[in-house]
C-alpha cells in the first residue's frame, strides 16, 4: 500500500472513531506499529489529526480525563524536529505583533527556538531569556540587546532553572511574556516540569501582556502542573484553527487567537 492511501485511510479511521490505537490501526491497514507511528507522526505534523503516546484521536476530539493525565512531554531534541514548519509559520506571526524596542521576556522551548530564529532577523528588542540558544540566535543579528538568565543548568532543554533563575527573573520587568507550553485546555495553560512552569510564572509576572506559542498538538491535552488560567493570556499563536470546543473557551476568556497562514 502506497503512503498517500495509507494516509488517507487512517484518516478517516481515526475521524470516523474519535480516536484509535497504533495496534489496532496496525491490524486495520496489516502493517508494523513502527510504520503507523511514522505515518501518525507525519499526519500529526500536517494537522490532520492529534498523535498522542500509544494513538491518535481526531482533530476537535477532547481526550478522556485520565488519558490526558497520563500524557508526557517527548525530549527536547525529538520536539525539535515535531511539526518544525508549524513551528516556523508561528514564529513569523508572532514576529509581527512587536514594536521596536519592546521587551520580552522569553522562555525555553523548541517553540521559542522557532521564534527566535525569526526575530533575530526584526528591528532592535530587548529581550530576557532563560535559554543560551535563544540568548545566541539573537545575539547574532538585529541589534538586539540580550540579557541571559543564569541558575542551575537543566541539559535536557539546555535552561536556566531554580530559585537563582527565578531571583534574576525578579530584577527584571518586561513589556511582554513569550511562552511555549506543553498543554493547553479549556481551563488553562500547563507545563510537565516543575521549573519550567515556575520560570514561566516567574515570567508572567514581570510582564504586562502575555503571549502563548502553541502548535495545535497543544490543545485539548493536559500535564501537570498549571502556569497560567486561560484569562491570563492575552494572545495565543498557533498553527492550525482549534477545535470548536478549545476556540469558545479561548474566547470566553478574552484571549486573541491568531493562527498563522498556511506554507
Amino acid at each position: 500500500m502506497q503512503p498517500t492511501s495509507r494516509h488517507e485511510q487512517i484518516v478517516a479511521l481515526v475521524a470516523r472513531s474519535g480516536e484509535v490505537s497504533v495496534e489496532a490501526l496496525a491490524e486495520a491497514l496489516d502493517v508494523s506499529r513502527e510504520t503507523v507511528r511514522r505515518d501518525l507522526a507525519r499526519l500529526d505534523a500536517d494537522g490532520q489529526l492529534r498523535r498522542f503516546h500509544g494513538g491518535a484521536r481526531a482533530l476537535g476530539v477532547r481526550a478522556a480525563p485520565s488519558a490526558a493525565v497520563t500524557e508526557k512531554e517527548w525530549p527536547f531534541a525529538q520536539r525539535m524536529a515535531q511539526n518544525a514548519a508549524g513551528k516556523a509559520r508561528i514564529a513569523a506571526a508572532a514576529c509581527g505583533l512587536f514594536q521596536p524596542d519592546d521587551s520580552l521576556f522569553v522562555d525555553t522551548g523548541s517553540t521559542t527556538v522557532a521564534f527566535a530564529e525569526a526575530l533575530a532577523a526584526c528591528p532592535p528588542l530587548v529581550v530576557i531569556t532563560n535559554a543560551p540558544r535563544i540568548a545566541s540566535t539573537l545575539a547574532q543579528g538585529g541589534g538586539h540587546k540580550v540579557f541571559l538568565i543564569g541558575g542551575a543548568y537543566g541539559a535536557d532543554a539546555g535552561e536556566s532553572l531554580g530559585p537563582l533563575a527565578l531571583e534574576q527573573i525578579g530584577k527584571f520587568r518586561a513589556r511582554h511574556a513569550v511562552l511555549t507550553v506543553g498543554a493547553v485546555d479549556q481551563a488553562c495553560v500547563m507545563d510537565f516540569d516543575v521549573q519550567e512552569a515556575e520560570v514561566a510564572k516567574a515570567m508572567i509576572e514581570r510582564a504586562d501582556r502575555v503571549t502563548v506559542l502553541a502548535d495545535h498538538s497543544k490543545f485539548d491535552r493536559r500535564a501537570v502542573f498549571e502556569v497560567a488560567p486561560l484569562a491570563g493570556i492575552d494572545t495565543l499563536v498557533t498553527d492550525v484553527t482549534p477545535s470548536e470546543t478549545m476556540a469558545r473557551a479561548l474566547a470566553a476568556a478574552g484571549v486573541e487567537v491568531i493562527v498563522a497562514d498556511p506554507a
